[in-house]
């Protein structure tokens, strides 16, 4: 049985909006980083090439980010950041007609980016990094992607601590709506996402997907992002990234019955097939 998903209509700066609920839409993910676990391309023209790729292979958003907060990771200067995500912005306007984010947890890269082209903003760290980025996004009008972690990339399981991974992950993204409505940002402009892989052992994550709807009480739409990610294959022979498209495919599915809205992948055309079947499913389950 699928889980309900509510309908909801999100502004976005630029004039862009999303249309939430009626079907899944597929949030592509393009690193421009030389370091990001699943793969990156640095060369601006090549990224801009990719981006429209992965519209032509039915991507509803791309994501675009520069520094890679995989767990590990060290933090990048604000100045590398922006130099690698402000041209391939610039280079994809007027060219690509779905709305771009920018992954970015910092204020300086989130306002040049939006004032490049990009209508989203998306922060893993649920405004908890930088206390300027919450009135940066309120004043470019743009969507704000709130996700849930905790500690830094380079620390984040020593984080990983949970009594109730369900109440407490949805206790700590509702301080995040708090914090973005401090800040000016209106709620109809915020989707969640519990942060699958981030500041959580593969079982907590697990248990995360399974339960969506417990998210989901909080009243804003939801993006999951289990594209790739190590609990997919914990506890079986290792696998790298590149080749974890069937465990993401599992994942991707789960999510869509589950409730989620959208989905962020690194394989937009396989994806993009697993969803509308997931879909599809749902639209059987409830009739």
């Amino acid at each position: 049985m699928s889980a309900a998903r509510p309908h909801f209509t999100v502004p976005l700066a630029h004039g862009h909006r999303l249309e939430l609920g009626s079907r899944t839409l597929v949030m592509g993910i393009l690193n421009v980083t030389p370091d990001s676990f699943a793969g990156g391309v640095t060369d601006p023209v090549r990224a801009a090439d990719l981006a429209l790729r992965m519209e032509a292979d039915g991507a509803d958003i791309i994501d675009i980010g520069g520094e890679s907060t995989r767990p590990g990771a060290d933090p990048v200067p604000e100045a590398d950041e922006l130099a690698r995500v402000i041209p391939v912005i610039e280079r994809l306007r007027g060219r690509l007609h779905v709305p771009v984010s920018v992954d970015t947890y910092k204020a300086a890269v989130a306002g040049a980016a939006v004032a490049a082209g990009a209508s989203i903003v998306n922060d893993i760290s649920g405004l908890g990094y930088d206390p300027n980025l919450g009135d940066v996004v309120a004043r470019a009008g743009a969507g704000l992607v709130l996700m849930h972690t905790r500690g830094r990339s380079r620390d984040m399981y020593r984080e990983a601590g949970y009594n109730d991974v369900l109440a407490e992950v949805s206790a700590e993204l509702q301080q995040a709506l708090d914090r973005a409505e401090a800040a000016g940002v209106p709620r109809s402009q915020v989707v969640l996402d519990p942060g699958i892989g981030f500041a959580k052992r593969a079982d907590e994550s697990r248990a995360v997907l399974a339960s969506l709807a417990v998210i989901a009480q909080l009243g804003r739409p939801l993006l999951v992002g289990p594209s790739r990610k190590s609990f997919l294959v914990d506890g079986q022979a290792p696998l790298p990234p590149a080749e974890r498209d069937w465990g993401t495919a599992a994942a991707v599915t789960v999510s869509v019955l589950g409730g989620a809205h959208i989905v962020r992948v690194h394989n937009v055309a396989a994806m993009v097939q697993v969803a509308r079947v997931a879909d599809a499913l749902r639209a059987a389950a409830r009739a």
